[in-house]
């Protein structure tokens, strides 16, 4: 964690493949929460699946975040309160150690703040209300890693974007791009075949396919 957070000094929206363009006024702020700790195979990420039946990004795997608040003073305390809501993580074993540039999403009209944080003391995580979250998995950083599980989504826009096949989970979007800058910056990314281009709906029967690894999945 030292050497990542280290790094994280001197970033900016490029290195995550983002225009270092201020997003416009009329972006809303959010946060999401990268929550690292150490799990039964080693270094682990936290990661929820949406529920089906929401208006915005259905189905689709994400950190914990959402819109700041109000009651919120700013960033970190909306990104750790999205957790609790979402998942039921417990505050106090979770160490907030950085905040990452603020990224523009045009497609949700968001500027987010990725809000890095070690998971001191893991507590036990499930979906809070399943009409927003239908699942949740701490997913080890060395199957990510692993070449095999990484793949490029080709959108109808033509862009191909980092994804990841994880059991029943495809990471790929905002979160894929933004776990895959963060693997780089940490040193952590393994050589992998990016000319493997997958179509979104051949991804994720990929990832519906893949063995099932004892993810600790809720």
């Amino acid at each position: 964690m030292r050497t990542l957070v280290k790094r994280t000094a001197d970033l900016d929206p490029g290195h995550f493949g983002w225009p270092k363009d201020p997003p416009p006024a009329s972006a809303r702020p959010a946060a999401v929460l990268i929550l690292l700790g150490e799990g039964e195979r080693g270094p682990e990420v936290l990661l929820l699946r949406r529920a089906d039946g929401l208006n915005s990004h259905p189905g689709q795997v994400a950190f914990p975040g959402g819109s700041l608040d109000d009651v919120d003073s700013g960033p970190v305390e909306a990104a750790l309160r999205e957790a609790v809501e979402e998942v039921g993580v417990r505050l106090d074993g979770i160490r907030p150690v950085a905040t990452l540039p603020e990224l523009h999403v045009p497609h949700s009209g968001f500027r987010v703040t990725p809000v890095l944080a070690h998971w001191t003391r893991p507590s036990p995580v499930a979906p809070v209300d399943p009409g927003e979250t239908a699942a949740v998995a701490r997913v080890p950083i060395s199957w990510l890693t692993d070449p095999e599980n990484r793949v490029r989504v080709r959108l109808t826009s033509g862009f191909a974007g980092p994804a990841f096949l994880v059991p029943g989970m495809l990471v790929w979007g905002f979160t894929g791009g933004l776990l895959a800058g963060l693997l780089e910056l940490a040193g952590w990314s393994r050589s992998w075949d990016r000319s493997d281009v997958r179509g979104l709906d051949e991804a994720w029967h990929a990832a519906e396919e893949a063995d099932d690894i004892g993810l600790g999945r809720s």
